[in-house]
């Protein structure tokens, strides 16, 4: 589930990629080397929008990185352009950095940051990955005690102002 659940995310992060007036040629150009496996092409096409700040370009860039797909794997990396996506209010990034999280890649493992950027992801996410986010936030929360849901649900109801993580 976790291997679909990825390519699914892959799918959504290229659709966003490929959307949005500003520099639209130059995301749709990464959006198409990466979907046609010129891994190399869209990371010099996404580092420079990254850098400049473009929110699907840095989850994109982020995602590159965990895989190790057209940039080195290096986890911290990715977490970092997770980061700086979600924090832009990505739902992609939120919910790959709340999988970072939950297996401590990139990140300390910490359940209720998980939870937390799971919950985000899931309550903002488009209808058609909603669902998704939402089923892997209530796996998470299966292994969690109540007092850290609740935790994790204070972190995301205060986001971005009251968050340690």
């Amino acid at each position: 589930m976790i291997k679909s659940t990825s390519f699914i995310m892959v799918a959504a992060v290229l659709a966003g990629v490929a959307a949005g007036p500003a520099r639209a040629d130059t995301r749709a150009a990464a959006g198409a080397a990466f979907a046609h496996g010129d891994f190399n092409a869209a990371a010099r096409r996404l580092l420079p929008l990254a850098e400049r700040g473009n929110a699907r370009a840095q989850a994109m860039v982020g995602f590159m990185y965990a895989t190790g797909q057209g940039l080195p794997q290096a986890y911290d990396a990715a977490s970092y352009w997770y980061r700086r996506s979600a924090e832009q209010g990505d739902t992609t990034a939120q919910y790959l950095l709340g999988l970072a999280y939950d297996k401590g890649q990139g990140v300390p493992q910490d359940e209720v940051a998980a939870y937390k950027w799971l919950n985000l992801a899931a309550a903002r996410a488009p209808k058609g990955v909603r669902e998704n986010y939402a089923r892997l936030r209530n796996a998470l929360a299966s292994k969690m005690s109540r007092g850290q849901i609740a935790t994790g649900q204070w972190y995301a109801l205060r986001w971005p102002a009251d968050s340690p993580f």
